[in-house]
């Protein structure tokens, strides 16, 4: 048993024993035509080769309406917190985000209800 634990260990690449990355906390501001979301994501970033790349902004429908690339790891600052204003329609009242690392792809949703 210890040799196929041993196998595994070095068969498996580095980053597959990180989780996805996953949306925290979403705060949300409207002001006129505008949704101003401050996401807050979790993942255990390891550096260049795995990292949260990114989040978007999505209808319930699936139509992307808006999309905030992280161009660098936080490794060291975890969970972290983004912003993104985004035009959003009036007759919208929910919408979901969906973030993303470099790895795993796309993570779960998480629906945020607009006022």
């Amino acid at each position: 048993m210890r040799v196929l634990a041993l196998l595994v260990s070095i068969l498996t690449p580095f980053g597959a024993w990180a989780d996805a990355v996953v949306v925290e906390h979403v705060t949300a501001s409207r002001t006129g035509n505008s949704v101003r979301f401050n996401v807050t994501l979790r993942h255990a970033d390891e550096g260049w080769d795995h990292y949260a790349d990114g989040w978007g902004v999505y209808t319930l429908d699936g139509a992307e309406l808006g999309y905030r690339t992280l161009h660098h790891p936080h490794v060291t600052e975890q969970p972290f917190t983004r912003s993104l204003t985004v035009p959003v329609p009036r007759q919208t009242k929910a919408v979901l985000i969906r973030p993303r690392d470099s790895v795993h792809g796309e993570g779960a949703d998480f629906e945020v209800t607009l006022r």
